[in-house]
């Protein structure tokens, strides 16, 4: 089996077993002996980010036995820390998170027992790390909104851009807020852009949430 197809049939599973469902926690124990590490984010958008910056850098994911799991949201940090962690299936761990929702990480990750975790350098040192205020904002500053809408131009998406940019409510706002609104405002947008942001970065301006996480796979 391919390392890639395990990975995303692991991740799967993993998103089963963690809602209640037995026969997926089964289809985790047949996968795992594949797997050292779980990369916890909130959604998928952050999953592609990471696999599209880790590439880019050479850090080989899936045949180092690394898989991104997005949670669905920090609230269920907790819960994939139990199942995924020391009390679960013994995986290494690391994550990133939103600066709003740290503090649920910090709460999962003691409630999980991997320690007191009274702030942000606590996280760090178990892995985790915050971005300040998402990915997107992290990925959109590091670039510059200019090259941020080049990136939208190359991708299909400046007229859209554009009919959003004039929406009554975008009016007089910060271009790099409007970028960040926007690609959250169609499905599958904010995850085809994760990627496509982390492809545009130049290495050597990658943001410092992202560069501690890679430094720890």
């Amino acid at each position: 089996m391919e390392a890639t197809d395990t990975m995303e049939r692991f991740r799967q599973a993993v998103a089963g077993w963690a809602a209640g469902d037995a026969a997926a926690g089964a289809a985790v124990r047949d996968l795992v002996g594949n797997i050292r590490m779980a990369v916890l984010v909130e959604g998928a958008s952050d999953s592609a980010a990471v696999e599209a910056l880790a590439a880019r850098k050479g850090v080989k994911l899936d045949a180092g036995g690394v898989a991104t799991v997005p949670m669905g949201g920090a609230t269920n940090i907790a819960r994939y820390v139990e199942l995924l962690g020391p009390g679960g299936l013994g995986l290494e761990l690391a994550g990133l998170c939103d600066a709003g929702e740290e503090r649920y990480f910090m709460r999962g990750l003691e409630r999980a027992g991997l320690g007191p975790c009274p702030g942000r350098g606590a996280l760090e040192k178990l892995g985790f790390f915050v971005c300040v205020a998402d990915l997107e904002d992290e990925l959109i500053r590091a670039l510059g909104p200019a090259a941020v809408e080049q990136v939208v131009a190359d991708h299909g998406d400046l007229r859209s851009w554009r009919l959003f940019q004039n929406q009554p409510a975008q009016r007089g706002r910060p271009v790099d807020r409007q970028l960040r609104r926007f690609m959250g405002t169609q499905g599958g947008r904010k995850i085809n852009y994760g990627r496509h942001l982390a492809n545009g970065l130049a290495l050597d301006r990658v943001p410092a949430p992202l560069e501690g996480l890679l430094s720890c796979i």
